[in-house]
Formats: C-alpha cells, sequence, structure tokens
C-alpha cells in the first residue's frame, strides 16, 4: 500500500531561517503558537532591521477550540513629553532607489516597546512547549551566525545612516582588517550580544527589560540624551487582547486588527467599497478593475485623513454613501515590517506582524538590541510629529489577518510596508476571492499603490492601460520590477481538505515551508 504522508502544518515567513526555525518546531509536536514565537525571534536575528525586541506587533491567533483574538503588543506613547528644546530627533533619507522616503530617529523617536511583553503573554496563553525550547534556534542563529541574503543586505543600504547613527550598531563589520562598514550580501552576521541578553531573559523573564538591567540603561539612556522615555512608561506597559474586527466580501468572512489600530479598519473600509464594483466580471488585468482597485485606494486615503480619530465614523451608512458616491462619480485624486503565517494540522492559525519601524539608531549597549522609532514614524503620527497623545497604544498600518473563503478555504495573511499593507492585503484578498487565484498567483500578481497624488505601478501592465489611468491618475511611477515597497505577503492556506499550501511573497524575500 502507499505510504500516507500526514503533514504537520504549513509556515510563511520573511526568511528561510526564519521559516526552518518555525517548521522545526512544528515537527517536534509543537503547536502554531509555538511555531509564530520561534520565527517572531529568529526574526530578530534573520531579519534584524523589520524585527527587533525593541519594537511591538500583534497577533492574530485563531486557536481550533476556542474564538479568535488579537494579541496587541504594539508600542505604547509615552506618559509625558520632554521639551522639544531638550529632544534628540532629527530626519534621515531611505533611498529605495525608485523613491525616497524620509524617516526620523534619534532618543527622541523611541517608543514603550511591547515585544517581550507581547513574548510572555503570548507563551502563557496558548504555548505547549517551553521558552527555552522556542528561544534556542534563535539563541543559536545569533551566536553562530547566519549568511546575510541580498534581500537584508538590500534593506540595510536603504537605511544606512540609521544603523551608521550608533557604533553600537550591529550590522556593523569592525573586522580589523577591513574599513568599518555594513556587513553585506553572503558575509557573515552574528549578534552574540542578542544571544546572551535571550539566554538571560529566559531565566529572569520580562522584567529583565521591564524593571531590570536592560530597562535601566535605557531609562538612563532617554534621561541623558533626549529621550521620552522614563521608568513609569516600561514598569506600567501591559499586553491587550482584543476581539478581531469582523467582516465579510462577497460572502467570506474576514478577521483582522481591530481599531484603535488603522490598517484593519482601512481594508475593512476599502473591501466595503469594492464590494459593490463586482470585480470578478472584469479581466484581472483589465483598465475596469484597476481604476476600481486605484481609486478605492485613493478613497481610503482621503477616509483616513478625514477620521483620523473616529474609525468607527467610516462605517456609518451615510458616510459609505458619500464615499461610494465618489467611487462611482470620479473626480476623487487626490516601513520597516515583516509579517509571519502559520496553519498547523489541529486547525490553530497564527497570523503575525512586527516591526521596529526603521529603528531609533540606538541599541541597547550590551544587549544587541535596536530600539523603535515609533515616534518618528509619519504614517503613525498623521497629527505631526511631538503631537502624540500620552500614554496611549498608537495606532498602526499592520493588520494580521484570517480569511475563511466561502467554499472552506482558509488564508492566513498580513504584510509589511508601511502605509502599503493596506493595499496589498486588498489586493491578495480581491485576488483569491473575485478570482479564486491559487494563493501563490494571489501573492505574486502585480500590484499597485495610490499615495500622496502618485499612482505607483509594478511592471506587469500594458501601456495602454497605464495611459488610460492617466485621466484620473495623471502622476504615476511605473516601477522596473517588483518591489519590497509595495508590501511583502507571506500567507499560508488550509484547504476545506485538510491541505496545506503557502507563499512567501518575493518582494522581501519570503519563504514558505510546508511540514
Amino acid at each position: 500500500m502507499p505510504q500516507i504522508t500526514i503533514q504537520s502544518g504549513v509556515v510563511a515567513a520573511g526568511h528561510r531561517e526564519t521559516a526552518l526555525a518555525a517548521s522545526e518546531i512544528l515537527k517536534a509536536g509543537g503547536n502554531a503558537f509555538d511555531a509564530a514565537l520561534t520565527a517572531m525571534l529568529c526574526a530578530c536575528v534573520a531579519e534584524p532591521i523589520l524585527a527587533s525586541p525593541g519594537g511591538g506587533g500583534f497577533l492574530m491567533a485563531h486557536p481550533a477550540d476556542s474564538s479568535p483574538i488579537v494579541y496587541d503588543f504594539f508600542a505604547q506613547t509615552p506618559a509625558a513629553r520632554s521639551p522639544a528644546s531638550e529632544t534628540e530627533f532629527y530626519p534621515i533619507k531611505a533611498d529605495f532607489g525608485t523613491a525616497h522616503q524620509i524617516f526620523h530617529i534619534g532618543m527622541g523617536s523611541i517608543a514603550t516597546p511591547g515585544f517581550i511583553r507581547g513574548l510572555f503573554s503570548i507563551h502563557r496563553d496558548l504555548c505547549s512547549l517551553s521558552l527555552d525550547e522556542l528561544m534556542a534556534p534563535a539563541i543559536s542563529l545569533a551566536k553562530n551566525g547566519i549568511l546575510v541574503n541580498s534581500f537584508q543586505s538590500l534593506i540595510s543600504q536603504i537605511i544606512s545612516p540609521i544603523l551608521n547613527a550608533t557604533h553600537e550598531s550591529f550590522l556593523l563589520n569592525r573586522s580589523p582588517n577591513a574599513a568599518e562598514k555594513l556587513i553585506s550580501e553572503d558575509e557573515i552576521y552574528k549578534n552574540p550580544r542578542l544571544a546572551d541578553f535571550m539566554e538571560t531573559l529566559v531565566i529572569e523573564g520580562e522584567d529583565l527589560f521591564y524593571r531590570g538591567e536592560a530597562g535601566r540603561m535605557l531609562i538612563e539612556a532617554c534621561e541623558q540624551n533626549g529621550g521620552h522615555l522614563r521608568d513609569v512608561d516600561l514598569g506600567n506597559y501591559h499586553m491587550i487582547k482584543r476581539r478581531p474586527l469582523q467582516f465579510s466580501y462577497h460572502g467570506s468572512k474576514i478577521l483582522t486588527n481591530p481599531p484603535p489600530s488603522l490598517g484593519g479598519a482601512l481594508i475593512a473600509f476599502a473591501l466595503g467599497l469594492l464590494e459593490t464594483q463586482n470585480l470578478s466580471q472584469h479581466s484581472i488585468d483589465g483598465f475596469a478593475r484597476l481604476t476600481g482597485i486605484a481609486k478605492t485606494i485613493c478613497l481610503v486615503q482621503q477616509a483616513r485623513a478625514d477620521h483620523t480619530t473616529d474609525l468607527d465614523q467610516l462605517f456609518t451608512k451615510e458616510h459609505k454613501q458619500h464615499y461610494l458616491r465618489s467611487l462611482h462619480e470620479g473626480g476623487i485624486c487626490l516601513r520597516g515590517t515583516t509579517h509571519i503565517s502559520i496553519a498547523d494540522m489541529h486547525g490553530n492559525l497564527a497570523s503575525m506582524t512586527l516591526s521596529n519601524g526603521e529603528g531609533s539608531g540606538y541599541v541597547i549597549p550590551g544587549t544587541g538590541i535596536m530600539l523603535n522609532n515609533m515616534l518618528g514614524e509619519e504614517d503613525l503620527n498623521p497629527q505631526g510629529f511631538q503631537c502624540w497623545p500620552c500614554n496611549r497604544r498608537m495606532a498602526s498600518m499592520m493588520a494580521p489577518t484570517i480569511l475563511l473563503m466561502n467554499n472552506g478555504d482558509i488564508v492566513v495573511t498580513g504584510s509589511g510596508g508601511s502605509n502599503r499593507i493596506r493595499s496589498a492585503i486588498l489586493q491578495v484578498i480581491s485576488n483569491l476571492v473575485d478570482y479564486q487565484m491559487p494563493l501563490e498567483n494571489a501573492v505574486t500578481q502585480p500590484r499597485i499603490h495610490f499615495e500622496e497624488g502618485l499612482l505607483s505601478l509594478e511592471p506587469g501592465f500594458s501601456e495602454q492601460i497605464a495611459h488610460r489611468l492617466a485621466d484620473e491618475f495623471p502622476n504615476q511611477q511605473h516601477w522596473d520590477e517588483k518591489n519590497l515597497f509595495f508590501g511583502g505577503t507571506h500567507s499560508v492556506m488550509r484547504s476545506i481538505a485538510g491541505k496545506f499550501s503557502g507563499a512567501g511573497d518575493e518582494r522581501r524575500g519570503g519563504v514558505a515551508i510546508i511540514v
């Protein structure tokens, strides 16, 4: 008789080592949440620009035997603002090649990080393996080193002004026989200080950071060098559990990140507009579909500006009708993140998005931990820098998402990419629901994005279509190749028959592994 292979699950992540470590946890009998924490920790080594214990994120958890829940361990604004004259806060320019973006760094850009609090909270609630088992792969990677791949080298170069802002930077090559420079592709990157910190963290627990030596060094640096954080900020930080935002799109059910985060609400609003257009009647690369998506993304940007503090208003009948009129009448033109998706054989689903912003330029001495620059992220501070409300969870574009399709298939997805997160996830969901694309095709399909009057298009759309779009979107940027600018939707699927599939987004070095 032929041997029947039972699949343990599937992982999609932003780096091969991240995905491999998580897949080994599934093979060892761990569940999707064990694997997610292992991936979360390994990402801090394999994807150090995008993930850090000095940042935060969200987990959309759907245990097989209970209701879905969102774990919010994102950044919190400080309890008080230091005087602007005493705050270290300055801009740097990130060069994407085809586009540029300004980020702000310095001690005054650091918000209270939630990564470590989230790690321990999720482990207590959902995991089956010990924390030292889950942390071991990341410690090994940090000690023994990892070969820098082309994508990690690329993003290091993009934000090199941040990595060069401190001599503590863990990505600088300080070989005695070479000039100090950023570690490049195919060189070995190690972070032994982070390995030591993780080993101590397992023993001493989360208070090592929030009330112990590492936290004390962070607070002293903020007090002396123009940061806002104080003891009360670390001591009072707590992880928040939320019910996911739930809505439907053409009969498929979607679970995503709820307010106060922005990304999930804006995706829900966008899909509500798209649902009126019946995109499946139009060609996937045709004018009607592209103009409908472009207009919708444009309207979502406008809606976000109109409702910075009252997102619930977006879902009232009156407001929806207002934006629908604009959609059909025309005339509406106006970051460092990584994602992990996991499904296991028991029916557990984990969608986790992590971010450190681009990093503040400050590394806690002896720990290998770069702190976030969330207070310097323009998309998180729409009312202006240094205007944030005190002691409040920051709104985020991150939107870890689960799609329960009306045919019984289940997709776990999400994305990195700052403001492009919502447009990337929106287009993947449309590809899956409107066009019944296989998962890999839905992820690789060329994307568009509209922001600040500019319509960006990946290669794959005809010149004729772009010319027709120019009537309403005259300011266009045509990219020569697919790019991390357009997000990274690392996704997995469990079919109604129980078969797993996965797609790592090539735009951000994604890898999928079926176990």
